[in-house]
């Protein structure tokens, strides 16, 4: 990998990406948020549902659900800001707290800012082990149950002189990406919990097949690296499915990756590079800056690798591939795609099938049933079950040409859902669903995302094949923002402290965003105010 760094650092010269790569920032000195906030569990219930006959056999029994928080902001009437974990441990959502969006929030209202766990992530664990009918009780229904129930029951360890309980305290969640539609769904679901919420990047339609996943890279990534993209990956599929053995096996030879058994293990591996996208952020200290040196590799005229001896062969392969009439400009790139993929995915993997592959049913990553192994099975298991999501090239439609190969299909993707968990249908996508989808609204709900977020297609914000919810009008009540500049995934959620701002960072269209959300919530509590007013007691 320090093979890739070097060469990626210097090819990013070759692409032009003004405005995209800030100056650095002056870092404060602060100390590690795992070191500044103590870590909380509060006793929740396994199973919020007893007489829901899909949770059968019950559980009368609780666990402890984990969750962080700061004070240093609250002032007497201030809310409590609670941010939903979502699919991971909450241990890196801790900078959120410390310098971002739930600090600003906090800040502004005079609240306690919260970050709090998902049942089934990090510590908090409602079972023993992940069995298959263990996870019976990983559903978003419970994990909502779990955040009302914090919200009703929760007394802050240092503050238990308060009363901070919803509804007689105003509580308001923020999420992102899963997590945005959770909170969405929350406020729906529990509105005399919930005063408000932030749907940020909200995924609040589950789509089973999502093959508009790529679409935004086709729309806002450099034209020149989609052309090449979708010219080298339509080239592979034509030799993977020629029937051409002798060409298939000479192909991903050139990759050293002739050890792939399944030639979509191989074709789903090589299309991995233009997924990096989403990790793009307008924070340098956060942002994976991947993706543009790989297009900077994909899209050089000049070969950048050790391997100009396969030119002829590369040649070869585009006229077979079907880009016959395109060789003399794809030849190169064709070598550096080889060239980056082999360093990037193959050089020191030992087996390519373990490391990569699908199809072993007995590989730890679907058998190994411990806690431990959360991170390969807890949002398989929703996805399988609930959200979908499979990002398939197989059902782009044939007008276009696919950006990740064809040969990864639903039924690929399918895989873990099968040899994980034993799940072969569909997911019930409908369970989702139910709470609005596309068109979701509610008072108090704040929808929010970036322009060039891949997740967008799946969010309120989303404009391909559906109504255009940016036509809506935007309310203080129901603010709906769509951040520009380039903003891929909850770019709203980080933030830096004030003696690290600078003209450029954060950039204006962020800046603004959390500013207009500030404005909201501040808003949102005036009506808590009034509120407390016209129903005496009824605030604590």
């Amino acid at each position: 990998m320090r093979l890739i760094s070097l060469v990626l650092q210097f090819l990013t010269l070759g692409l032009s990406i003004a405005g995209l790569q800030p100056a650095p920032v002056h870092r404060r000195d602060a100390p590690n948020p795992a070191d500044l906030y103590p870590e909380h569990n509060i006793s929740v219930p396994i199973d919020h549902f007893q007489n829901e006959s899909m949770y059968s056999p019950h559980s009368d029994g609780m666990f402890n659900l984990r969750y962080f928080f700061d004070a240093s902001h609250y002032k007497a009437g201030g809310p409590v800001i609670v941010l939903q974990g979502g699919e991971t441990s909450i241990v890196g959502r801790l900078p959120y707290l410390q310098k971002g969006i739930v600090a600003q929030l906090a800040a502004a209202t005079n609240g306690i800012g919260v970050i709090l766990e998902h049942r089934y992530y990090g510590t908090s664990m409602p079972t023993a082990n992940l069995s298959t009918e263990n996870y019976r009780f990983l559903t978003t229904e419970q994990a909502l149950a779990d955040q009302a129930y914090f919200s009703r029951n929760i007394v802050f360890p240092g503050l238990e002189h308060l009363n901070l309980t919803a509804p007689g305290t105003a509580h308001i969640a923020y999420g992102g990406s899963y997590a945005g539609a959770f909170v969405a769904f929350l406020r729906i679901q529990y509105p005399d919990i919930y005063w408000g919420a932030i749907s940020s990047s909200g995924v609040t339609e589950a789509i089973y097949d999502f093959w508009e996943y790529y679409e935004a890279h086709r729309k806002y990534a450099p034209p020149d690296c989609v052309q090449t993209q979708e010219r080298l990956i339509n080239v592979m599929d034509n030799i993977l499915n020629s029937g051409d053995n002798e060409t298939i096996d000479a192909f991903k030879s050139a990759f050293n990756a002739s050890s792939f058994t399944y030639n979509d293990d191989f074709a789903n591996t090589m299309s991995l590079s233009f997924g990096l996208w989403q990790g793009l952020n307008w924070d340098p200290a956060v942002s994976d800056p991947s993706f543009y040196y790989y297009c900077g590799n994909i899209t050089n005229n000049s070969v950048l690798f050790n391997n100009s001896d396969l030119a002829s062969s590369a040649s070869e392969w585009i006229e077979s591939g079907g880009w016959g009439n395109e060789s003399s400009a794809l030849t190169n790139r064709m070598l550096n795609f080889i060239g980056w993929s082999k360093a990037a995915y193959v050089d020191g993997v030992n087996n390519l099938d373990a490391r990569y592959g699908a199809h072993n049913a007995s590989a730890a990553k679907y058998t190994d049933k411990s806690l431990s192994n959360y991170g390969s099975l807890s949002w398989a298991y929703q996805y399988c079950t609930e959200w979908g999501y499979l990002q398939s090239g197989s059902t782009v439609p044939q007008n276009l040409l696919s950006l990740i190969s064809r040969l990864v299909s639903i039924p690929y993707n399918m895989l873990v859902c099968n040899y994980a968990f034993g799940i072969y249908g569909p997911p019930d996508v409908d369970r989702v669903n139910k709470y609005g989808g596309f068109n979701i609204s509610y008072p108090r709900l704040a929808i929010i995302g970036g322009e060039a977020d891949p997740w967008r297609a799946a969010s309120p914000l989303a404009t391909l094949d559906m109504p255009d919810r940016l036509n809506d009008t935007s309310t203080v009540s129901e603010p709906i923002i769509l951040i520009g500049g380039l903003a891929v995934h909850h770019w709203d959620e980080n933030g830096l402290f004030p003696n690290e701002t600078t003209t450029e960072l954060p950039p204006a269209p962020v800046r603004d965003a959390q500013a207009q959300l500030a404005q909201s919530v501040q808003a949102w509590m005036m009506e808590w105010q009034q509120h407390c007013i016209v129903e005496p007691g009824s605030c604590n």
